[in-house]
């Protein structure tokens, strides 16, 4: 289930040559821990056996891609290049550091499996809200909503095998932290993610449209991680609920528009907005309302210590944050109410977004994605851009610290789903 992948088969097909899949495991990526590697190469385990059964070599080359993947290229006598496609900072920047350094005559293409409708055929232009940009999506979905050929045998082997991975010396070459520990919740790897699929629409889509607000109920896909991971394609999960439409086409409809528009939204932005992940990257207006109230008095002040180990006055909020570090997720809604206690609880909005930001990548199995910044992919629920900036949202009553940013607070949870069962949930153990 991934365009690029079916390309490089066509490709070598019509040529008659042979296959190889390259991954590069770089050292470290942003933030991300032991608890992601483990997720990301035993994943990358179950892809390498695929691999072996379709007679496609799969190489996992050690380093940064500009530094292995060009000699890969020259030494065995490859043809032409596809990669994938990822619309943040630091990948977009190895894609143009392989560009520069690959063979001329080698072409290189580039396509996106990351979404439905391609990111740059969607919009050519940064979007304003989801109601700018669903009509274009939705527009371009019969064309690019379809099923996906098969992944054939390859019929011509190459001239030697691949060598043989040390997957446990793959994890001596990582440069990151380990004291975060993986989560029992999740196994990672594609037939993990498809039995996680299988039960959502089983036992969780028929209450999706109702219940995917409330923390206390069994509701959300809890998809994102093998989706961020590239272990279960996006496009599978629409094609596979959107069978179920008769049945329940309000969970049907939610979910489309979480999983494809808000997600293609997140996409967009950090596509077109090379401020993704700052403050700059706001809209005027909210730039100007929160620098007005920059200064306003907070009525706590925490540091980053005390906001990980999730010892606020607040026990929802201690309750959410525990929850992130325990199983690597955090529901939907609360990740809303989250991040914008850490604007009100921190000393400027900067130091909010950068405190958000860091704990979102380094707890989350989905973090470090497009819609870790803005949304989320199983909710259409805020990340940290919508809740501290504003973005792909519009001015709301004035107050202090929020100026015109949407406020939440903790009576609105109250009102909203059972407060306190999610506390006793969560409660420290200290």
């Amino acid at each position: 289930d991934n365009w690029a992948f079916l390309y490089a088969q066509r490709l070598a097909l019509k040529q008659e040559l042979p296959l190889h899949v390259c991954f590069c495991l770089v050292p470290k990526f942003l933030e991300a821990t032991i608890r992601h590697y483990r997720f990301l190469l035993r994943g990358l385990q179950e892809v390498a056996e695929e691999c072996a059964e379709l007679n496609i070599s799969f190489h996992l080359l050690l380093g940064y891609a500009k530094d292995v993947l060009p000699t890969f290229v020259v030494e065995h006598g490859v043809g032409g290049l596809v990669t994938d496609f990822s619309p943040l900072r630091l990948p977009r920047q190895w894609v143009e550091d392989v560009r520069e350094r690959l063979p001329e005559d080698v072409p290189f293409a580039q396509v996106d499996a990351h979404n439905i409708v391609p990111c740059w055929v969607a919009s050519p232009k940064q979007e304003y809200s989801a109601r700018t940009i669903r009509g274009k999506i939705h527009a371009q979905l019969p064309e690019f909503l379809t099923e996906f050929p098969p992944v054939v045998r390859h019929p011509h082997p190459p001239s030697c095998p691949a060598e043989p991975i040390a997957w446990e010396a793959c994890y001596s070459s990582l440069q990151v932290d380990h004291t975060v520990k993986e989560v029992e919740w999740a196994t990672p790897g594609t037939a993990a993610g498809m039995a996680v699929l299988k039960s959502f629409i089983a036992e969780r889509l028929k209450s999706f449209s109702t219940h995917r607000n409330d923390p206390n109920k069994a509701a959300l896909s809890n998809l994102s991680p093998w989706l961020h991971f590239g272990q279960v394609s996006t496009q599978r999960t629409i094609l596979e609920v959107q069978k179920h439409r008769r049945n329940y086409k309000d969970s049907v409809d939610a979910f489309v528009e979480e999983a494809v528009v808000r997600r293609e939204l997140a996409e967009n932005f950090c596509y077109y907005n090379e401020n993704y992940d700052s403050v700059q990257g706001a809209y005027d207006w909210a730039q100007t309302t929160l620098k007005l109230h920059a200064k306003d008095k907070r009525p706590y002040l925490y540091s980053l210590q005390e906001l990980e180990q999730g010892t606020t006055h607040d026990p929802l909020w201690n309750a959410a944050q525990l929850q992130m570090v325990q199983e690597g997720k955090m529901h939907g809604f609360l990740r809303m109410y989250w991040a914008k206690k850490i604007l009100e609880w921190t000393r400027s909005p900067e130091e909010a977004l950068r405190f958000a930001i860091y704990l979102n990548d380094r707890y989350e199995l989905d973090g470090r994605d497009p819609n870790g910044y803005l949304t989320l992919v199983s909710l259409c629920l805020a990340g940290c851009l919508w809740s501290i900036c504003g973005i792909h949202d519009q001015g709301w009553a004035e107050r202090p610290i929020f100026g015109k940013i949407r406020y939440m607070n903790y009576a609105g949870c109250k009102r909203k789903f059972d407060v306190d069962q999610f506390e006793r949930r969560y409660a420290p153990t200290h």
